[in-house]
């Protein structure tokens, strides 16, 4: 009995100190987690500030076309312009299958069903080495020979941007002359990546190109959109929240103007400024999705710009873990929630303007991830949920690298006024009229 007891003894022993070693483990690894949501937190708070900061300074310079031309030409060389995969990248999509394709062949299907991109030409690859951009492919709508851009100038293709006739800010094409180009060939270049777009010509160019065209698709749509509602998810370029002094500021707001340009039933704005897809800031989308009307018909979820600048490898997750407060875990969880949640709504997510306030930030917080990567993280969940994307990043438009976007567009180098949000409402107004037009004929 002696020797039991002593066993039994040992054996409660044994047992309370393996409780009290997982107490202790658990309670070191809670520590160790408030320890680090405490300093991302402050991370997240400083890296706003730094951004706060660097908006005020492009606004100061923005006013001054020789000012901001030398800001981002001293800058040039951290601009991330080159296409980004690496093992890092090729790890981060692995399925559960321990498979990716980065063979160039991976599909974005904008329609959501098929294997035709919202252009009718090439598919976008997820890399973004391959196929066309599914934002469209520009065409020869000036009926004029030469790359005319105000209607009486052509633009500057020495790499300096210069004033046109209009006295507006024209646009560099990275130092590429047309070199005897025709203006039709020249627009047909479309490019396949934002880097590759860059070697053709500059972005306010391209801008006005797009315009141009996404204005003919506009002016010849039969497509009746009288009867759709549309919910805009975003952040503050959404909100349009950097207009606010001005009165009745919404009235500039993309979605507001994408409702008078379709002439659609009803627009329900839900951008937030500061809020980002995942659950880094305040208001995360996927957090608030819901408040999307039951009723709504067309969701568009535009976001990422606020992800970019507090993203690092560790945050970013992978496809295969999808854990929540990452940034794939909480996508995931969004679109799985959209698709769920509004079964008969169509759904269109589209990826981030290239800013570069994001490129200054990276300057000074190495372990930030280029905006690429967070680009082929919503194409890549957006295949698998059959989601159609309309690829701002790519598209070359609007793209603050450019000192003429910001002159005439974009003057904080993030946030657009009321000509530059008509713009982005003319596009996203043209890919929808698309996409649209184009599940028509798949009906048919």
């Amino acid at each position: 009995m002696e020797k039991i007891n002593k066993f039994l003894l040992m054996v409660i022993a044994m047992m309370v100190i393996m409780v009290a070693a997982v107490g202790i483990d658990r309670g070191l690894k809670r520590i160790e987690a408030q320890k680090w949501e405490k300093e991302r937190v402050a991370r997240y708070e400083q890296a706003r500030a730094e951004v706060s900061d660097m908006q005020l300074t492009i606004s100061e310079l923005s006013k001054d076309q020789e000012a901001i031309e030398a800001f981002i030409e001293e800058n040039r060389a951290y601009f991330d312009e080159e296409d980004f995969w690496s093992e890092f990248e090729e790890e981060l999509f692995l399925d559960e299958n321990g498979e990716v394709d980065v063979s160039g062949n991976m599909e974005i299907d904008i329609s959501g069903n098929d294997g035709i991109s919202v252009s009718g030409n090439s598919l976008e690859d997820v890399s973004g080495n391959n196929g066309g951009d599914i934002s469209g492919n520009a065409g020869d709508v000036s009926g004029n020979d030469g790359m005319e851009v105000s209607g009486n100038m052509a633009p500057d293709v020495s790499g300096n941007a210069g004033l046109d006739a209009s006295g507006n800010m024209a646009a560099s094409v990275s130092g590429n002359e047309s070199g005897g180009m025709t203006d039709s060939e020249i627009l047909s270049v479309s490019g396949n990546t934002l880097a590759d777009k860059r070697k053709i010509r500059g972005s306010y160019m391209e801008t006005q190109m797009q315009n141009d065209a996404d204005q003919m698709i506009i002016e010849g749509s039969s497509y009746d959109f009288s009867d759709i509602s549309i919910a805009c998810l975003g952040d503050s370029i959404t909100q349009a929240s950097n207009l606010e002094n001005m009165e009745d500021y919404q009235q500039y707001a993309y979605p507001t103007r994408l409702k008078e340009i379709l002439g659609a039933e009803r627009v329900t704005n839900l951008g937030i400024g500061g809020s980002s897809i995942g659950r880094y800031w305040d208001n995360a989308f996927v957090d608030r999705y819901r408040e999307i009307p039951e009723d709504t018909d067309l969701i568009i979820v535009m976001g990422g710009t606020n992800d970019g600048f507090c993203l690092t490898q560790e945050e970013l997750g992978t496809v295969k873990e999808r854990k929540t407060n990452t940034f794939i875990g909480d996508l995931d969880e969004l679109m799985r929630g959209l698709k769920t949640d509004y079964p008969d709504a169509t759904i269109v997510f589209a990826t981030p303007l290239p800013n570069v306030l994001h490129d200054m930030l990276k300057k000074e917080r190495e372990y930030l991830l280029p905006q690429i990567i967070l680009v082929n993280a919503i194409k890549y969940l957006a295949k698998e949920y059959g989601i159609p994307v309309i690829d701002l990043y790519n598209s070359n438009m609007l793209d603050t690298h450019d000192a003429a976007v910001i002159y005439n567009y974009m003057p904080d180098g993030v946030h657009c006024n009321p000509d530059g949000y008509t713009i982005l409402a003319e596009h996203m107004a043209a890919e929808l009229i698309k996409l649209y037009e184009q599940e028509d004929k798949n009906v048919l």
